[in-house]
């Protein structure tokens, strides 16, 4: 495992983390807590520090089970986790980041974590609007770290757009955004060149499309309990889920699986500090952070991933409308 500075916020991270979404229960479908808590523990294992969850993930669920499997090692580990974004189904985001509100929800969360401070502590998909019209809401963020509930904050991001304005308006630290082979938009905006020039680290989410990038998923499967891909029509799902064909060729010439090649395409990005795929159980560890190993992408292989991804249209923008439309 390789680890890199998590922008100027004193952090260092693990360039693979881990993405515990899943681990909640209500995102990805039914899990079973001993083998959530294997699987961060293998990660653990094999040197991955940088754990990423929220108080959202299972109503806390997540978290729980985060600090059950890490307490004996919480200072060799960093623990980022996000506040705001209320329970919700669909496209929908009810939200408060009200002071009184991200008090209360910092100490609840430590205590599910099993520690007296969180290292990153993130702002869960705010509109830039409210950071604009409620100053109050980065200085309760500022308040807690001087308190030394967490070491530094940030944002999670709605689009990589926000993330400039983020950036560039309020001067944030640490940015959590969507990124991933068919998802270049944090490239094409000038996001990750701006991140870089002012040392901003940057978190990449989603780096495997929800598991389409994994080459597992045909676009027509019935998921099993709360899953938030139901959200989405399904000719966005299988859209995503034919992307893997056209980077086939490219992982069997590199003797990989397609997460690999898509978690070493963002791990190449310079200005990127680590990536959190979502795992769900030791196998899925042992296959990503393989990627840390790997051998960067040549010239070549980048052009041939650029030329794909501009000649292609991976998603359809009109995908939550009709999602809704038939909701």
């Amino acid at each position: 495992m390789k680890y890199r500075p998590l922008g100027k916020t004193g952090i260092n991270v693990s360039e693979i983390g881990f993405g515990t979404w899943g681990l909640g229960g209500n995102a990805y479908g039914p899990i079973d807590d001993r083998v959530s808590i294997q699987a961060l523990q293998t990660a653990f294992d094999h040197g991955v520090t940088f754990f990423d969850t929220s108080d959202l993930y299972g109503d806390g669920r997540s978290e729980e089970v985060l600090g059950q499997a890490l307490h004996d090692v919480r200072e060799s580990v960093v623990i980022c986790t996000k506040v705001g974004l209320l329970p919700h189904t669909g496209f929908s985001m009810p939200s408060d980041f009200s002071p009184p509100y991200i008090r209360k929800k910092i100490q609840d969360s430590l205590r599910r974590l099993k520690t007296d401070y969180v290292d990153l502590y993130l702002l869960h998909s705010p509109t830039m609007d409210i950071l604009a019209k409620h100053p109050e809401t980065l200085e309760v963020m500022a308040e807690l770290q001087k308190a030394g509930l967490i070491r530094s904050y940030g944002v999670s991001v709605r689009s990589p757009d926000e993330g400039v304005t983020a950036i560039q308006q309020f001067e944030i630290a640490a940015i959590e955004v969507n990124f991933n082979l068919i998802d270049q938009r944090a490239i094409e905006n000038g996001l990750f060149d701006l991140a870089q020039k002012v040392q901003a680290g940057i978190i990449v989410r989603t780096p495997l499309c929800f598991g389409y990038l994994t080459g597992h998923l045909r676009g027509d499967e019935q998921f099993e309990g709360i899953d938030h891909r139901t959200n989405w029509p399904t000719s966005q799902l299988q859209r995503w889920a034919k992307a893997p064909e056209y980077f086939s060729s490219l992982a069997e010439s590199r003797k990989s699986t397609i997460s690999q090649v898509a978690l070493r395409f963002c791990l190449d990005q310079e200005s990127i500090s680590t990536l959190i795929p979502g795992m769900m159980n030791p196998d899925q560890v042992l296959e990503n952070v393989l990627s840390s190993q790997l051998e960067s992408l040549t010239p070549e292989e980048k052009t041939q991933i650029q030329n794909i991804y501009q000649t292609n249209t991976f998603y359809d923008k009109n995908a939550k409308q009709e999602s809704l439309a038939t909701s």
